[in-house]
């Protein structure tokens, strides 16, 4: 589907977070002392979730030392990591689909803020499931071909073993798709391979995609989902505006 390569969309996200390299580094901090309390080891060879999220961090080229640090820090005040995961939903510009998932020590706060995000871009939070049923939950991993040497139906063939669902081949990157439950095994199946992954991570995939060709629509949807990205409480945005 032409417009939302999820390759391009990692190469616009990383130019952007090259600018504010702090804020996802903090989201992540967040996250990893989530998976350390919530999975119950600092050692990721015993923590299949931590395990994930340290492959997030690397995919955001979070030095290790930094992802050390964190890793120290949670599991040396477990009772730091009080955060609770609220998801939004909600519609923006032209019945566009928006879900936001966010970790919180503070409820009042995040829902104000992402009410606001989403008014200020003329679109409104609704019920929950009023639009996650418009996307499908699946792990992702996507490779970058200049980053692969190696041939394109062996890898199939290796991810399909690992025990992937899919397997899609790009202009310019290979995706691999996975049931979440799947996802770790096959995850680390690559990563012991050698292969290297542009982005690894659980994430929610549209089943159709919308186009806006107002330039209000536009500038709507841009500003909420730029107010969201700016919000240390939300973690991810995923949304079917075909960019």
């Amino acid at each position: 589907m032409s417009g939302h390569s999820k390759f391009a969309n990692i190469k616009h996200k990383k130019e952007k977070n090259d600018a504010a390299k702090g804020k996802i580094f903090t989201k992540i901090g967040k996250e990893i002392a989530v998976a350390v309390k919530e999975g119950g080891s600092s050692d990721p060879s015993n923590n299949s979730r931590l395990r994930d999220v340290i492959a997030k961090a690397k995919s955001n080229n979070m030095p290790n030392d930094t992802i050390e640090r964190n890793i120290k820090r949670a599991s040396g005040d477990m009772s730091a990591a009080n955060y609770e995961h609220i998801t939004y939903e909600g519609y923006g510009p032209n019945g566009t689909a928006i879900i936001v998932e966010t970790l919180t020590d503070n409820k009042n706060r995040t829902a104000s803020n992402v009410k606001n995000a989403f008014t200020k871009g003329s679109g409104n939070v609704g019920t929950p499931g009023c639009v996650s049923f418009m996307f499908d939950k699946k792990g992702q991993i996507v490779i970058d071909k200049e980053e692969y040497e190696g041939d394109a139906d062996e890898l199939m063939m290796q991810v399909l073993d690992a025990g992937a669902e899919d397997f899609v081949e790009e202009e310019d990157s290979f995706e691999v798709l996975t049931d979440p439950d799947d996802f770790s095994a096959v995850r680390l199946a690559m990563e012991e391979a050698g292969i290297p992954m542009a982005s690894a991570e659980v994430t929610m995939i549209p089943q159709t995609y919308v186009e806006l060709t107002d330039a209000k629509d536009i500038a709507n949807i841009q500003k909420t989902l730029d107010m969201l990205d700016d919000d240390d409480d939300v973690q991810d945005v995923y949304h079917n505006w075909d960019e």
